[in-house]
């Protein structure tokens, strides 16, 4: 049993995607709700991952997540990437894998094999098949780039700027153009790790019944996740000629109001926030984006927190809900 009603507002009803649209690192937050929405659109599309785990998926999709084709592969090994993408013949590669802030701080190398080193080689492979509707992750950690500003410098963010500077090369020297979206706080079903999952597992916490403290206060990005998957689909529904990158924040709320509207749904909630604003910007303009690719659908802050508060709340009365990722 799917949870249809988080998918139902991101339906795409037009497009021409005649062969699948390949997903990497689909078996992550954004990943899981891309393939979601592809596959309730009746979009063809194929997940690539590291892990053969669909867990993710099957929270949105149910038992439908068992007829998602998915691909084990390191993004990292370039033979095996480009001999993949071939079997697909894609129309489309909306590039998510990726290790998050915490992973790359503790395994800078492995970091950068994958982050770095990993979105070149899909440059690559977009350059041996002719393939030029590309989008690609990038993360407003970027912004902490060069040192000394107002944003606290990652390995992550470093990774990622490189990465956005590499697509302009690609297409500057290449002709291989390209879409890159800095996602800010991403949240709702699936957010489960990193270090700006802390408000969904808040969510999750309040219907389990558990204490939770967001360990960050103030002003917050608030993007719920199937807003931030709309984004990246429709960053491929056409081609473009040059090589882009834009913010993506969704809405701009306090972490205060957000436990407000929570305790609106459950006031004996047991949930809080403390501690320092969060180290990056929460207020972006999503509007140069929405000005090229069209206009995705939006979702207030009261939609997702109500939706993911519902998600959760389902999930558990089917026995289904996991468990909470304090950790990370």
């Amino acid at each position: 049993m799917g949870l249809d009603f988080l998918t139902s507002k991101f339906i795409i009803n037009e497009h021409d995607f005649n062969t699948p649209i390949i997903v990497t690192g689909a078996g992550g937050c954004i990943g899981s709700w891309v393939l979601s929405i592809l596959t309730k659109s009746k979009i063809p599309c194929v997940g690539f991952d590291l892990s053969e785990s669909k867990r993710r998926l099957n929270l949105i999709l149910g038992d439908d997540a068992e007829n998602v084709p998915w691909e084990k592969n390191d993004v990292a090994n370039y033979p095996e990437l480009l001999n993949l993408v071939k079997k697909y013949n894609p129309s489309a590669i909306i590039h998510l894998a990726g290790l998050q802030v915490p992973f790359c701080a503790a395994d800078p190398a492995l970091g950068a094999r994958v982050n770095v080193e990993g979105t070149i080689n899909v440059f690559e492979v977009c350059r041996e098949i002719g393939l030029r509707r590309i989008v690609y992750a990038s993360s407003v950690a970027s912004l902490g780039m060069p040192p000394g500003g107002e944003w606290k410098e990652t390995f992550y963010g470093i990774y990622k700027q490189a990465n956005e500077h590499t697509a302009y090369v690609y297409n500057e020297d290449l002709q291989i153009p390209s879409i890159g979206i800095r996602p800010n706080i991403v949240y709702g079903l699936t957010r489960d790790q990193g270090v700006s999952s802390k408000n969904t597992i808040a969510i999750q916490s309040a219907v389990l019944d558990e204490e939770y403290d967001i360990p960050y206060k103030g002003k917050y990005s608030w993007l719920y996740a199937g807003e931030a998957a709309s984004a990246f689909i429709y960053s491929v529904m056409k081609e473009f000629t040059k090589a882009y990158v834009f913010n993506l924040n969704g809405q701009c709320e306090t972490i205060e109001n957000g436990l407000a509207i929570l305790k609106s749904l459950k006031p004996e909630a047991k949930v809080t926030c403390s501690g320092q604003n969060f180290p990056f910007p929460p207020d972006l303009s999503d509007e140069p984006l929405r000005k090229l690719i069209g206009n995705y659908p939006t979702y207030s802050v009261e939609e997702g927190i109500s939706d993911t508060y519902n998600s959760f709340k389902q999930l558990k009365e089917l026995g289904r809900c996991p468990e909470i990722n304090k950790v990370n």
